[in-house]
Formats: C-alpha cells, sequence, structure tokens
C-alpha cells in the first residue's frame, strides 16, 4: 500500500532531475552513448529489487554520467524502504529524522518540497505507520469528481450532474448484469 505523503513528492522531484540531467546528457555526450541513455524512465521509476537485467545496465550507464541522479535514486528508494518495513509510529519517527537530515545535507535541491513537506507534517505523517492508511480512496474520488465536471461542463441544472455522479460511483454495482 502506498504512503501517504511521500510517493508523488518524492517521486516528482526525482523525476525533475532525470529530465534535467538527461537533458543535460543528450547536449554533452556523443550521440553513440546519449542513445544507450534512451528508455531510462520506465527503469529509473522501478524499484531497484523489480529491475531487469536490461534496465539495470541502462541506470548503470546513466549513474556513470550523473551520480547526483543516481543519489536521488537511493535516496528515493530508502524512503520508500522505510515505510515499507512494519514499525510502530514511534519507531518509524526516528529513521524519518534521519533520512530527512541526510536529505538536508546532500544538497539535492530535488527533495526540498517534500522535506519542507515532511518538516510541517511530522506529526501527521507518522500516523501512517499506526494502520498503513493513506488518502488514496479520497484522492480517487476527487479525481472522479474532477473528470465529471469536465464531462458535465454547461450543465447549468445540478439534477443531472449529480445523477452522473452517482451512476459513476454507485451505477457498475447497482446495474451490471451479474452471471449465475
Amino acid at each position: 500500500m502506498s504512503n501517504p505523503a511521500s510517493t508523488t513528492c518524492r517521486r516528482a522531484g526525482a523525476d525533475r532531475l532525470r529530465i534535467q540531467e538527461l537533458r543535460r546528457l543528450k547536449k554533452e555526450l556523443p550521440k553513440e552513448n546519449s542513445a544507450k541513455l534512451k528508455g531510462a524512465l520506465w527503469p529509473f521509476r522501478k524499484k531497484a529489487a523489480d529491475l531487469e537485467a536490461e534496465e539495470q545496465e541502462v541506470l548503470t550507464q546513466l549513474f556513470t554520467y550523473t551520480p547526483a541522479l543516481q543519489q536521488a535514486y537511493e535516496y528515493r528508494e530508502e524512503l520508500t524502504g522505510i515505510f515499507a518495513t512494519p514499525l510502530s509510529k514511534d519507531a518509524a519517527l526516528q529513521p524519518l529524522t534521519d533520512w530527512q537530515r541526510r536529505g538536508q545535507a546532500s544538497g539535492l535541491s530535488c527533495s526540498d518540497s517534500f522535506l519542507h513537506t515532511l518538516e510541517k507534517g511530522k506529526e501527521e505523517i507518522p500516523n501512517y505507520f499506526l494502520a498503513r492508511h493513506n488518502r488514496g480512496l479520497v484522492e480517487g474520488l476527487n479525481n472522479k469528481i474532477k473528470v465529471l465536471k469536465r464531462r458535465c461542463y454547461g450543465i447549468f441544472n445540478l439534477s443531472p450532474l449529480f445523477q452522473r455522479l452517482f451512476l459513476d460511483l454507485e451505477g457498475y454495482q447497482r446495474f451490471a448484469l451479474t452471471t449465475g
């Protein structure tokens, strides 16, 4: 299960750094070397344990040209590991604080927004370790409502809007044909 604040924030910063570094390398490296780095997006987004041999090779090549990107990747994986470890709320506070200190000392600016989020949510974020619930359901519902608002643009009567919302949320369960 995904953790509350870290998935989007920490990955967004690392992805921005990846984009910047790949643009830089495309300008600086000979074409045959930069062509080897093509397709680094998905290996970079995968967990290290899930990488196939070819993907690992692409990342190794990429990291030889840009150690800062390797540091961001390892840093991101370490945070994922903290949230994946079965810790209590109090026990999780120390690894999160240590990770935060190392992040501030690393000089990587790609994690600044998440470090700020972690600092602001120092009391709330460790609550994830109590029951390992996240806001995925609420975020999904909000996204459905946004899409529905776009689809219903120009409808001034609220009744059809709420009917469509009800059908989107409950319609499949209530009106689907069931077998046997």
